[in-house]
């Protein structure tokens, strides 16, 4: 990763700026001549989780011959293992419940979410999409619990999420269509650099092929051409513990990431390399839900979003109090949480709810196992195990119970659609520390997913969707919004690059 990084960093200095560079690079094209491709496809999908299957799906559907190729040696990039937790505005289990909602609804949502720097005209893209999304996969086997969920930050229960609780409830049935209809797939092959001909067009791809990561010099170079264009769909930077702290220098490496190994971000630094326009690349989202009792995603993470927050409350240790909206976007959580500390060191809130709470719980089970969720028989014995004074916390949770039967949370003003009363037991209980979860910044695109320049002018040939891209989500994405994203914005760049005009390779 690092000899990664530093090559990139080397290019961008050799250019003297990313126009530059770009322009070099087209003009040793022209010199060199046509290069000698190893094989020849119609378009090129670099990544695999929902924008990049997507993307390949709805591509070859419309004819095209497509290749999609994954660094890692599992399709599903971090999509794989995200909640699967899919925001759609006006799902048919809405209209069932009879939850009134609109595209238009949850674009006002994700524009307060997004504290006034979402790029207004992407996010219309997405919510108008959901729908569709959301159809196409049901065409393709994905199945969703017989239940809406209400998210943090959305107005109304609108999140609808795979029976397996994970983003694989998307990635697997997506991959297993590309199979059945014809997508060339091929795992552990890293995209090395673009290929552009004289005039700057994308026209293939080098490609590491029996690429083990991490070992940068593994594998076997290829190039591939593409006549129609290239798709970049390879997600965030959160474990590129270098960048992001170019970003944010307290995104240090105290803080944990939930995402997989893989989310180094080499596919977004190539597009910067060659003149893709960086839009918002210091907006990173940390996930206000994470147990620091744990490594990466875990057990707690889905736990909170459907039973410790929407059911539940999280105080403060010390105090027994609450001390947010526990269905705030997650900025305003994670500030909160983040506001915690104490003479430079953490402390930890604790959220918990009871046997009502914890229904729907899937990960509960295996989190008492592991001891990163704890069970108690009474609010006094959770007190004693967390050091909470027992007093206040009784008396927080009976001024809950007060406010759910009133239908009115004066302390913070939280939705209470989902809201129970905290009389129970047992109790379950877990403790909270925010982690490294997603970027909303990365490289420019337009409606149609063209990849920008830093002049905003399209690089020919070459497509973005996904985490991968910048600028729609602001400061602050909702949850659930990126498997919206994902998979709207990578049906867009496949419509994109399949009409577009084919180059002469």
């Amino acid at each position: 990763m690092t000899q990664n990084i530093n090559r990139t960093r080397r290019s961008l200095l050799a250019g003297g700026t990313m126009a530059a560079l770009a322009a070099a690079t087209g003009a040793a094209h022209a010199k060199e001549g046509a290069p000698a491709f190893d094989k020849i496809y119609d378009v090129i999908v670099v990544g695999s989780g929902f924008a990049g299957l997507a993307a390949a799906l709805q591509a070859r559907l419309k004819g095209a011959e497509v290749l999609l190729i994954e660094k890692m040696p599992v399709f599903g990039g971090n999509s794989a293992i995200n909640g699967g937790a899919f925001a759609v505005a006006g799902s048919p289990l809405q209209e069932k419940e009879g939850i009134k909602d609109s595209p238009e609804r949850m674009l006002q949502d994700m524009i307060r979410s997004g504290r006034g720097l979402s790029h207004v005209d992407l996010l219309k893209m997405i919510v108008e999409g959901t729908r569709p999304a959301f159809d196409f996969t049901l065409e393709h086997g994905v199945q969703y619990k017989p239940f809406v969920q209400h998210f943090g930050g959305h107005s109304v229960p609108r999140i609808m999420q795979t029976v397996e609780s994970t983003g694989g409830g998307i990635t697997r049935p997506l991959a297993d269509s590309c199979r059945k209809h014809g997508v060339d797939m091929h795992l552990n092959a890293k995209m090395e650099s673009f290929i552009r001909d004289a005039d700057g067009r994308v026209i293939g791809l080098k490609v590491r092929e029996r690429y083990q990561f991490p070992k940068e010099d593994s594998g076997v170079l290829q190039t591939y051409g593409t006549r129609k264009g290239v798709i970049m769909a390879t997600g965030g930077f959160s474990r590129n513990l270098w960048f992001r702290m170019q970003q944010d220098p307290s995104l240090d490496d105290r803080l944990d990431s939930t995402n997989h190994l893989g989310a180094t971000g080499e596919g977004m630094l190539e597009m910067f390399a060659i003149g893709g326009a960086p839009v918002q690349v210091d907006q990173i989202q940390l996930g206000p839900w994470s147990s620091p009792d744990e490594k990466g995603f875990g057990l707690v993470s889905q736990f909170n979003t459907i039973a410790g927050f929407p059911m539940g409350i999280m105080v403060d240790v010390r105090t027994g109090k609450r001390f947010c909206n526990e269905l705030a976007d997650r900025k305003a959580r994670t500030d909160a949480i983040l506001g915690l500390m104490e003479n430079g060191k953490p402390v930890y809130p604790v959220c918990f709810t009871d046997s009502k709470g914890v229904a729907k719980a899937q990960t509960l089970r295996n989190g008492l196992k592991y001891k990163v969720i704890w069970q108690f028989d009474t609010v006094e014995a959770l007190a004693d195990h967390f050091k909470i004074p027992a007093a206040e916390l009784k008396a927080q949770v009976a001024r809950w119970n007060e406010m759910v039967a009133a239908g009115n949370d004066k302390e913070f003003g939280r939705a209470l659609q989902l809201a129970i009363q905290l009389d129970k037991p047992p109790f379950y209980a877990c403790r909270v520390w925010p982690k490294v979860h997603y970027c909303m910044g990365g490289v420019g695109i337009d409606h149609q997913a063209r990849v920008l320049t830093v002049h905003g002018k399209p690089i020919e040939g070459l497509y973005a969707a996904g985490e991968v891209t910048g600028g729609a989500h602001g400061a602050s994405r909702l949850g659930g919004c990126a498997i919206a994203d994902g998979l709207v914005f990578g049906r867009i760049a496949a419509d994109t690059a399949v009409a577009a005009k084919p180059a002469a390779l």
